[in-house]
């Protein structure tokens, strides 16, 4: 099959089957994650159990779902640590399986978690084999899966949940399911505040598309030359947009449905404690987040220049942001489709000029997998013996990495 007879299958076509390859081998690198972790928690006297599910952000998520929301902690600096700064999709999920199967709370969330996972490797693929094709479908996937913080994805953490969201919600965007797209968006705006990105890519290419077709409809000699070039358009990659064929009245239900979500629980927020429409930020601001356009992580950053050792993290951290804006870079001329722009556009900001905890920045940049794409594209450029070589080496190298930091710092 040729690349352009790839790229020109019907969006139906990234079938189970078709996704198996990946599937698979995001599911053996997950395990050498996992199998990495149990003995070197082992050797350290550590539960790897606990560690995943039982630490952290997954402590909070599960008292979530078992106490439900109200729970709060004053530290003694005065700053209030509430629950309700944890969006609620992943413990409705775990109160649900908790309810249906004899798993304790926290087993339940491991249980999503890593079913989530493998919904987000799948949605994945879907995209990139939806816009480059199926071996770089594979490829991404298999990227995403060995990130230096992949063992992420197989904890009781919203990561996996929220980027399976986001990626079937910009597939359906890609292939013109509007509604579908809109009511995924939804749901990824229960799940993290990062669902921004998701609201964001939906009204970005709905809106393109309503004027696209205004100007079509004005000028049908645009429409004539639209499709006649199409053949081309394959030829080369996807266009900005997708091409039209939803009947406008769905696209703008998608829209509408889009932020419901999001919308709903900080509304919510905001008039439980009191607080007006945005009181969500009160209680963001309880565990010092925000959003400063970057500030507080540039005088982090300056900060490692102090001393020698701590200089060589800080050119590290420097390095770090630079390669991210040059594979986003990368991607815009590489010409990927507008949603997924728009989206790892968002999600790279949201993670760099947020005034969080600055150890938890990898981990917020987990969901930016169109960033991965560039680098999927050059693996799958490779021969496959070449290919799986350099996927092997890095895949020993995050498992080794993934087990060392969960039973160090971890991810805050």
């Amino acid at each position: 099959m040729t690349d352009l007879e790839t790229r020109a299958t019907p969006p139906g076509s990234a079938t189970l089957r078709r996704a198996a390859p990946a599937l698979l081998g995001y599911a053996a690198v997950r395990a050498l994650g996992l199998l990495a972790l149990a003995l070197w928690s082992a050797a350290r006297d550590k539960n790897a159990y606990t560690l995943l599910t039982a630490r952290w952000d997954a402590l909070w998520y599960t008292r979530v779902a078992e106490l439900g929301y109200g729970y709060e902690v004053r530290l003694p600096n005065g700053d209030v640590h509430s629950n309700l700064a944890f969006f609620p999709l992943l413990p409705w999920l775990e109160r649900l399986l908790h309810a249906a199967t004899p798993l304790p709370y926290a087993g339940a969330g491991l249980v999503v978690s890593l079913l989530a996972s493998l919904a987000a490797a799948w949605g994945i693929f879907a995209v990139a084999d939806h816009v480059y094709g199926r071996r770089a479908g594979v490829c991404a996937v298999l990227v995403w899966a060995v990130l230096p913080v992949g063992i992420v994805q197989s904890m009781a953490y919203s990561e996996s949940l929220f980027t399976a969201l986001a990626a079937w919600s910009l597939y359906a965007v890609l292939t013109d399911r509007w509604v579908i797209a809109g009511t995924l968006a939804s749901l990824s705006g229960l799940t993290r505040p990062v669902g921004l990105a998701v609201v964001a890519a939906v009204w970005a290419t709905g809106v393109a598309s309503f004027l696209r077709d205004r100007n079509a409809s004005r000028d049908p000699n645009a429409r004539r030359d639209r499709n006649a070039s199409a053949t081309v358009s394959f030829a080369r990659t996807r266009s900005a947009t997708p091409e039209p064929g939803a009947p406008p009245c769905r696209r703008a239900l998608g829209m509408l449905l889009a932020p419901l979500g999001a919308a709903g629980y900080v509304l919510w927020v905001g008039h439980r404690i009191g607080h007006g429409p945005l009181g969500y930020l009160d209680v963001q601001a309880g565990w010092r987040n925000g959003f400063d356009g970057g500030y507080a992580f540039a005088r982090f950053v300056a900060g490692k220049f102090t001393s020698f050792p701590s200089a060589l993290a800080g050119l590290g951290l420097i390095v770090g942001v630079a390669l991210l804006l040059w594979l986003y870079v990368v991607c815009v001329r590489q010409r990927q489709p507008l949603p997924l722009l728009v989206y790892g556009g968002v999600v790279l900001a949201l993670a760099l000029c947020a005034s969080s905890y600055f150890g938890s920045k990898p981990r917020l940049l987990l969901p930016a997998f169109p960033l991965l794409l560039p680098p999927a594209l050059a693996l799958a450029r490779l021969r496959t013996s070449r290919s799986a070589l350099v996927v092997g080496c890095v895949a020993v190298a995050s498992a080794v990495y993934g087990a060392w930091w969960l039973n160090g710092s971890g991810p805050p």
